[in-house]
């Protein structure tokens, strides 16, 4: 499982023209899955994330969680972070997980990170034409990665 996640001071997600998810001062993660993702993965990211220290202090140091600032969450479905591009200019996906697969862990990270995370947790629509907004702080982008039950 993959997340890439930006620490934003607003992230906004439209299907069809319609807002369907937002988030103010907090974090914008996308999420991708590969077909041997467990629910585990799942928690194991969201624990990760909720304590996090990339929020700054009042000596402007980055030492504070998505808690301590009492900050959103934006979570979109990203089936793009298992892009391989290494043979040819076509990216491939086929280490991405299959589309039931990946909704179920997307769904399920979700309610993970509504259990940890004190500030509201909203989504996109998985699978749909979605369209991204966001103003980014920093910018700080993360990348985290779950293998085998170890957070890289």
């Amino acid at each position: 499982m993959r997340a890439l996640i930006q620490r934003v001071n607003y992230a906004k997600v439209e299907v069809d023209g319609a807002v369907v998810g937002q988030a103010g001062k907090g974090l914008l993660i996308l999420l991708g899955a590969a077909e041997d993702d467990t629910n585990a993965d799942c928690e194991r990211l969201a624990e990760k994330i909720s304590k996090l220290r990339i929020f700054a202090d009042e000596n402007d140091k980055t030492n504070l969680s998505i808690n301590d600032v009492g900050g959103d969450i934006l979570a979109v479905s990203q089936f793009t972070l298992y892009a391989d591009c290494h043979k040819g200019n076509r990216p491939s996906f086929v280490k991405a997980g299959s589309p039931d697969k990946a909704k179920a862990l997307y769904e399920y990270f979700c309610k993970c990170c509504e259990e940890k995370i004190s500030g509201k947790v909203e989504r996109g629509i998985f699978g749909a034409d979605m369209k991204v907004t966001l103003e980014n702080d920093g910018p700080f982008t993360v990348m985290l990665e779950c293998v085998d039950g170890t957070i890289l």
